[in-house]
């Protein structure tokens, strides 16, 4: 372990201390950091100002999230049913939008909701509408790009959940006379919360720091975390304040990190004990 542990104290552990400790200092006359130590940071970032924008952020995130997981457990249920030789090409199928550059992604959609893309386009000629829709530039457009960008992620974590199921418990059930939306609903999706919690998790983390795609496909009129962060350091030139929003997002994604291992770990403390219980 120590190459793996080496590896991660120096590009993950001490990045993280440094940005610790930056977010205790000043801001210089010229940008940077004037090393006096303050709390004034930490004073600024509950400013409601930028609470309200934390609060948005864990809205839009939570939105992709959940829409992530409505496409997500379907699509992985349905590979994890089909036949064993097909499953590999399903899932590179799903891996396939990685094969391109994440900004390239992001400027399709660009193409496609526009008031001239494809979608408007499309619709204008079948008549539905008469006027282009306003889909771009807007929280519609930045969910749509998070859940995109970060779906794959969701259906890899839920299909390792699902795949690792018992058979013999989901057949037990059947035999018991329950229908399949009632094992469904009672065995194989509290058995798979696991797996469901990982990809949450991922997605949420991932959406409230990004800043590439609220920055192009909401067109700088909807602010995340993750600009403001990005702003502090490139514009601003307030480094200090940048780490300490940088430190209260690290210290979020932690949070959540730490209750999904707990939640797994009492998930899978707990499955033993219901197979023993079914037998």
């Amino acid at each position: 372990m120590g190459p793996g542990l080496l590896w991660l104290a120096l590009f993950l552990v001490i990045p993280c201390a440094i940005v610790f400790c930056f977010s205790f200092f000043e801001r210089g006359v010229y940008g940077g950091i004037d090393y006096i130590f303050t709390f004034e940071n930490f004073q600024r970032a509950i400013d409601p100002l930028y609470l309200s924008i934390f609060l948005k952020s864990a809205k839009i995130a939570g939105t992709a999230t959940l829409v992530a997981l409505f496409l997500a457990y379907p699509a992985a249920y349905a590979i994890s049913k089909a036949p064993p030789n097909r499953q590999t090409a399903l899932l590179v199928l799903a891996m396939l939008p990685f094969w391109s550059n994440y900004l390239i992604r992001t400027y399709a959609w660009i193409v496609l909701l526009n008031r001239e893309g494809l979608i408007n386009t499309g619709l204008r000629d079948l008549g539905w509408i008469a006027e282009p829709l306003p889909l771009l530039y807007n929280e519609f457009a930045i969910i749509t790009g998070l859940v995109y960008n970060y779906l794959p992620f969701v259906i890899l974590a839920v299909y390792s959940s699902i795949s690792r199921l018992n058979p013999e418990i989901l057949e037990a059930s059947e035999d018991l006379g329950a229908p399949s939306w009632k094992t469904f609903l009672r065995v194989t999706l509290p058995l798979t919360m696991p797996g469901v919690a990982a990809g949450s998790v991922f997605i949420f983390v991932l959406s409230i720091g990004n800043f590439i795609t609220p920055d192009l496909l909401g067109g700088g009129n909807l602010l995340m975390v993750g600009n403001i962060i990005y702003d502090q350091f490139l514009t601003a030139r307030d480094w200090p304040f940048g780490a300490t929003l940088s430190f209260i997002l690290i210290g979020i994604m932690m949070a959540l990190l730490f209750t999904q291992a707990i939640l797994v770990r009492r998930a899978q403390g707990d499955a033993p004990e219901k197979e023993e219980a079914n037998a």
